[in-house]
């Protein structure tokens, strides 16, 4: 089983096998998917992680807080995705 994490203030200029190399430090990475705008094609400055079960805590344990190309980074088990009102 995996879980995702959320990884958030991430720097723009992140890659994802950059990101993908730090948690791998912390165990099985499976995936890496960071957001970006839909228009511009910039990114947002966050993204998910996913990784094995076991070693999602030692990751959120061991990166939460820590600099990462100058900035804080926040990590977290990633919520399910609250439900959006329609556009019309």
């Amino acid at each position: 089983m995996t879980k995702s994490l959320y990884v958030g203030n991430l720097p723009w200029s992140a890659t994802e096998d950059e990101v993908r190399s730090l948690f791998a430090n912390h165990g099985n990475v499976c995936s890496v998917k960071l957001v970006s705008d839909r228009e511009t094609g910039r990114a947002r400055g966050f993204g998910f992680v996913e990784m094995d079960d076991a070693d999602a805590p030692v990751a959120v344990e061991a990166l939460n807080g820590c600099n990462f190309g100058g900035r804080t980074l926040r990590v977290n088990e990633a919520q399910p995705r609250a439900p959006r009102q329609p556009r019309y």
